[in-house]
């Protein structure tokens, strides 16, 4: 048994942060019913973040919403408002992540959810939280690396600000919903309280950014200076950074700078010799290395520092990677089918329980195509039950 195994979840959320904690909720075994726009759906369903259109829709939806069912309704309409209140009644946890005041004019605010269900766990994303006077922004995780001081920490310091290649703000959001809602879920357990969990993106943003910020608040707030060359970390000396190499690239985190001068072979390197010129001298010292680790292999730079015990790494793409026996053994991939019978590949929940790996056959939804069941189990019955 799953531990969130009869667990029912109601999710308006749509795009990737709410739908990425619902996610993870259905992966440890919660029943997750996705409300979405009559004709419409969830708009990324029509979102597409690459030339890939998979079953005729988003690749980012189908990676996002497997294991969950979709119930299509038009909020506008109130018979259609009255079956979801229904739901509601039965819920354990609901979700949602539109801007400030629209659930209040759908009527789905926390204060009328918890009016038909009081012991309720509702969660919110928000892109700036409901008191700032960005509140009525968009939330989109481009915007928020941006507007939090994040685009200033990547790339090398004539680069100007550069974002991250991934949708990170709202991973990030959506991670950290998932977090206080299954707080809140063990104090219903063991005291059946509900409870309202409020994550903003631009908050989850700064947490991110926790070790840099606390830095820059202590030391006088200078900014990060990021290195000229090979930039990995702001805040950190030579050799932190990726270097290219005769045939690929090779990722150095932190270590001695004399050390690495004797085990490369590198006279240049062996004039520094002060622990804090790693930091004071890191562009001359991180000029000489990527000049000298042009002249060998990766794997025979790797020959040399894994066995000294420095932190190093191959750098690889997605192909190399997932031929790796490293990955292999992991058993990351797992194939989903959805309801019309169509297969995709995609991860798996990282988290083991037990022991065991969390797979889910279960494929995203078509939209609306668990209308009928659902109205049959819990509006058909309640009907027939009050009879």
């Amino acid at each position: 048994m799953q531990p969130l195994e009869d667990y029912l979840v109601i999710d308006f959320s749509q795009f990737l942060s709410g739908p990425s904690a619902s996610l993870r909720l259905a992966d440890m075994g919660a029943r997750v019913i996705k409300i979405e726009r009559l004709g419409v759906g969830d708009i990324c369903r029509t979102l597409y973040t690459s030339n890939l259109i998979m079953n005729g829709e988003s690749s980012v939806f189908h990676a996002i919403n497997r294991n969950k069912e979709s119930f299509e309704v038009d909020l506008k309409n109130e018979d259609d408002c009255e079956i979801v209140r229904e739901l509601l009644k039965k819920a354990d946890v609901m979700i949602h992540n539109f801007r400030p005041g629209v659930m209040e004019r759908l009527g789905f605010d926390y204060k009328s959810v918890t009016n038909i269900n009081p012991n309720i766990i509702y969660g919110e994303i928000s892109g700036y939280g409901t008191e700032s006077e960005w509140k009525n922004k968009p939330g989109q995780d481009l915007l928020l690396q941006s507007v939090t001081g994040l685009t200033s920490l990547t790339g090398n310091a004539d680069s100007g600000p550069v974002a991250m290649g991934l949708s990170i703000v709202d991973m990030l959001a959506g991670a950290h919903l998932a977090q206080g809602l299954l707080a809140c879920l063990y104090r219903k357990a063991i005291k059946n309280e509900g409870g309202f969990v409020q994550i903003s993106m631009m908050e989850s943003a700064y947490d991110f950014q926790f070790e840099t910020i606390t830095t820059f608040m202590n030391d006088g707030g200078t900014l990060p200076e990021r290195s000229k060359n090979n930039n990995a970390n702001a805040y950190l000396g030579a050799p932190y950074g990726i270097y290219q190499t005769e045939n690929g690239y090779l990722a150095l985190a932190m270590g001695s700078i004399p050390q690495l001068a004797v085990l490369l072979d590198c006279e240049a390197l062996e004039n520094y010799i002060e622990i804090n010129e790693a930091f004071d001298k890191r562009d001359e010292i991180k000029a000489i290395l990527a000049n000298h680790l042009l002249s060998d292999t990766t794997e025979n730079w790797l020959s040399k520092l894994e066995p000294a015990d420095i932190w190093c790494a191959d750098v690889l793409n997605w192909n190399a990677l997932m031929a790796h026996d490293g990955f292999k053994v992991l058993n990351m991939i797992q194939e989903v089918e959805m309801v019309d019978g169509y297969k995709y590949q995609t991860t798996r929940c990282p988290i083991r329980i037990d022991g065991e790996l969390l797979f889910s056959s279960k494929g995203s939804p078509k939209l609306g195509q668990d209308n009928e069941k659902i109205i049959q189990e819990f509006i058909t019955q309640n009907t027939t039950a009050n009879a």
